[in-house]
């Protein structure tokens, strides 16, 4: 059995129907699927990589973005080691949303825990200029990519340059890899589950939810 030498929980956050459970299906599973319904709670999925020689687990909670279900998905903020904050290119107001969210992030997983801000949908037509987002990422001291979880384009490097960015504060003791109130767990053996091409692919539902996939 493999084993990792750390593993780090991922919170992925935004308005519904950003693509954001696209985009952990298309990281965790390398595929794309555009008509699953909104999630409900929270679904789960992980995959292990490699950052700087070390084998990294990734733990990837994907939230629901319903305002009714906020006070149910902020408990899962607690203890991350990283955000995913995903807005839609093409639906400004999901943008608009998204200092909310970064508020929400900082009150409940802590003031220093590091975001990525990411405008999903690149595919299609922007509403959201490219500039205005890079903006706002340095406003608030946000790592920022632009991707497509329907043609894959930087979905990888969203999640690998923010555990890269975990792992060289780690390496640079600015962290402490045996704080687990961090979100990071010293390496131990993998649970089994099913490998699809090097990932695992472990759901979780909360209260019957379901993944939503709109690009």
């Amino acid at each position: 059995m493999s084993t990792y030498s750390y593993l780090f929980k991922y919170v992925i956050v935004g308005d519904s129907a950003v693509g954001k459970s696209c985009l952990l299906m298309r990281f965790t599973d390398r595929r794309f699927k555009g008509d699953i319904e909104n999630t409900i709670g929270v679904e789960f999925g992980s995959r292990c990589v490699e950052i700087d020689t070390k084998q990294v687990k990734l733990q990837i909670w994907d939230t629901a973005g319903q305002e009714s279900l906020r006070s149910i998905t902020r408990s899962y903020y607690r203890g991350a080691a990283a955000a995913l904050l995903v807005y839609d290119v093409s639906r400004r107001q999901t943008f608009e949303h998204c200092a909310r969210w970064v508020e929400d992030l900082k009150r409940y997983a802590g003031e220093n825990i590091p975001i990525m801000l990411i405008g999903n949908k690149s595919d299609l037509p922007k509403q959201v200029p490219t500039e205005e987002a890079q903006e706002f990422a340095a406003k608030h001291g946000l790592a920022f990519l632009e991707t497509s979880a329907k043609t894959a384009e930087n979905v990888d490097d969203a999640f690998l340059n923010t555990a890269r960015s975990i792992v060289k504060r780690i390496d640079d003791g600015e962290i402490d890899p045996a704080d687990e109130s961090r979100g990071i767990r010293l390496g131990r053996p993998q649970n089994a589950a099913k490998h699809v091409g090097g990932s695992s692919i472990e759901p979780f539902r909360l209260r019957g939810g379901v993944a939503c996939c709109n690009t």
